[in-house]
């Protein structure tokens, strides 16, 4: 599995801590991690949690990465961001526990969540970085889908592939989003060298990839 961490500004100096759970938790599980930022380094373009919807929603949508981790000071405005756009579904990491519900209970074979947010700022205190280290031990330490309890396996994938049903009729598509939104944002974006990176070496919808290269 390819999987992105971005963050915003507010919480741009604890990115060098949250990658190095992230990449050292799911390395070891044989999954490959890009950080797109944003990490604290001087002359960064500024990333808001609004951007990091968009960042989302095309790394996933050209499948450049099959998940996202993200977050910012609450993680309530990226949750929220994430989940405005189609194809990514987007939830809420509180605790370690948390990490292994989702994965179990709304993600799996191809349908569901794809994402995650955290709070990086409430709470982010002593022992912040084991809490860290548990939850991503515990999301991508274990094949996703698999169901919580075990008995409501079936139930479940029938809920996801019914809400899955639902978020692709409620939204646009992506080339619309793409077309449509503020071009401010996606040159903004683009800005980003890590982001772009990760697009071009791994993006896979040819149509997505070419409009975030042409864009002007």
């Amino acid at each position: 599995m390819r999987i992105a961490l971005m963050n915003e500004v507010s919480q741009a100096p604890k990115n060098p801590v949250i990658f190095t759970e992230l990449k050292n938790e799911a390395e070891s599980f044989g999954h490959t991690v890009y950080n797109v930022g944003m990490t604290g380094e001087e002359g960064e373009v500024e990333l808001s949690y609004v951007n990091l919807g968009l960042m989302a929603c095309i790394l996933l949508n050209s499948k450049a990465v099959d998940f996202v981790v993200t977050g910012c000071g609450t993680g309530q405005g990226a949750l929220v961001s994430l989940n405005s756009y189609p194809g990514v579904v987007c939830g809420y990491l509180i605790d370690p526990i948390d990490g292994y519900l989702f994965t179990q209970i709304n993600c799996g074979c191809g349908v569901g969540g794809n994402a995650v947010s955290l709070p990086y700022a409430k709470g982010f205190g002593w022992g912040a970085d084991l809490n860290l280290r548990y939850a991503f031990r515990n999301m991508f330490g274990a094949d996703f889908g698999g169901g919580y309890p075990k008995e409501r396996y079936e139930p479940q994938m029938k809920f996801r592939n019914l809400f899955d049903c639902v978020k692709a009729s409620v939204t646009k598509d992506v080339m619309s989003v793409l077309r449509d939104v503020d071009q401010d944002l996606l040159r903004a974006i683009k800005k980003n060298d890590r982001f772009m990176a990760c697009l071009n070496e791994n993006g896979t919808v040819q149509e997505i990839v070419d409009y975030m290269n042409n864009l002007e």
